[in-house]
């Protein structure tokens, strides 16, 4: 057994040797790409936030990233929203991009509260639509049931459902994730992903200082460590948003999903649409020639947008809205 862990150390330790010979010791060696946004105090730390577009009567977007995933990631989505006249604030949850740690355990509630004390602390008051991508679809459902009379819409890219993570099939998938943040985790630690960052750090084709970001940090250890805590925390996020309730079928609910439409057919496929289903004001659009990154990327960003305008009408600011180009 000794031998065979040695064999193995040896050959992942000539990997970041090749790896960092082929051009990954720029990537080692690369400075924090300069602070985009600003930092926010929320009672003794800061979290980062981003926001983009103009003031106006319409609700503020806000976006919610998935596992491993901070503000960067809506760089291209949050272009496409100022363009049409829809301002947004994208932010890094606590220890990841240029966030200050927070303290364990980084569950649903202590990410929400974190985003609601963000808000407050940025002064945005008014009515929300909560954008959530990937695991965020826990914690979007969660804010909007816990701050209802602002929450005006939920759009939800390829998003997990909390009713279907505490299934059989749901709990598997947990575990995969699990499974997966460990890897990210040791892999980060060993110095691997810094390495390729430069080739693998940004799947979701992002471009200027988003993408900037999302390279240096998909390689950054404490980013990584505090992704993995909180892929850990993922069941109890669950469990935390249907404790919670359930959504109001009044509130419009917009679903974006990815790949080929018999995906939808199995039981996680089918959760993924389940909350605009319920929903009076519903609407699923499937994008078959996207993957799960890079739905929000500069290719499919106007669906996202497109999903956007889509609650936001069918919560009564349609007037509001600028006319969608080419129409």
């Amino acid at each position: 057994m000794a031998r065979v862990l040695t064999g193995a150390l040896g050959a992942v330790l000539l990997l970041i040797v090749l790896l960092i010979a082929a051009g990954g010791a720029r990537a080692l060696a690369s400075p924090r790409p300069p602070l985009r946004g600003e930092l926010v105090d929320i009672g003794g730390r800061r979290l980062r936030i981003v926001c983009e577009g103009p003031k106006s009567d319409l609700p503020l977007v806000v976006t919610e990233s998935g596992i491993f995933g901070f503000a960067a990631d809506w760089g291209e989505v949050q272009k496409a929203l100022a363009a049409q006249g829809i301002r947004s604030c994208a932010y890094d949850r606590a220890g990841l991009g240029f966030s200050d740690r927070g303290p364990s355990p980084r569950d649903g509630l202590a990410i929400v509260t974190d985003l609601e004390k963000l808000l407050k602390a940025h002064g945005e008051t008014g009515p929300l639509v909560l954008v959530g991508h990937s695991m965020a679809g826990l914690h979007t459902r969660l804010f909007a049931l816990r701050n209802p009379d602002r929450v005006k819409g939920l759009v939800l890219v390829d998003a997990m459902s909390p009713d279907v993570a505490m299934t059989g099939q749901g709990r598997q998938r947990l575990e995969t994730f699990n499974t997966f943040a460990n890897q990210v985790r040791l892999m980060s630690s060993l110095g691997v992903l810094k390495a390729i960052a430069p080739k693998q750090g940004d799947t979701i084709e992002l471009k200027g200082a988003a993408h900037d970001e999302k390279v240096w940090f998909f390689g950054d250890n404490r980013f990584n460590q505090v992704g993995a805590e909180e892929t850990h925390q993922a069941g109890a996020a669950a469990a935390q948003a249907l404790a919670a309730g359930r959504l109001s079928p009044d509130l419009p609910v917009a679903v974006v999903t990815e790949g080929p439409k018999e995906v939808g057919q199995s039981d996680w496929g089918k959760g993924r649409n389940q909350a605009a289903l319920q929903s009076k004001h519903g609407f699923v659009e499937n994008v078959e020639g996207a993957s799960h990154a890079n739905l929000l990327g500069y290719n499919h960003a106007g669906v996202i947008v497109h999903a956007v305008r889509q609650v936001m009408d069918a919560a009564g600011y349609g007037a509001k809205l600028q006319l969608e180009p080419g129409k």
